[in-house]
């Protein structure tokens, strides 16, 4: 198994929690009235959202190179 793909699982699992932490705190800065601080985590979360993607697209690029017949 190449020791990318478990990096790069590892790093989107990583930014999904950070994601939730930031959606969680958007949660919590909307109930109270703060929407402006709402909306930057809602923006931190997205941006990890996007990391998370990215990671896992080349987690399954690295089995792609290891098994060439899953490209198919």
């Amino acid at each position: 198994m190449s020791k990318k793909a478990a990096d790069h699982h590892r790093k989107a699992a990583q930014h999904l929690e950070q994601a939730a932490m930031h959606h969680k705190e958007a949660a919590k800065q909307h109930e109270t009235g703060r929407h402006e601080k709402a909306a930057h985590h809602a923006h931190l979360a997205r941006g990890h959202q996007e990391h998370a993607a990215r990671e896992a697209a080349e987690a399954a690029e690295e089995y792609i190179l290891i098994y060439p017949a899953m490209a198919a």
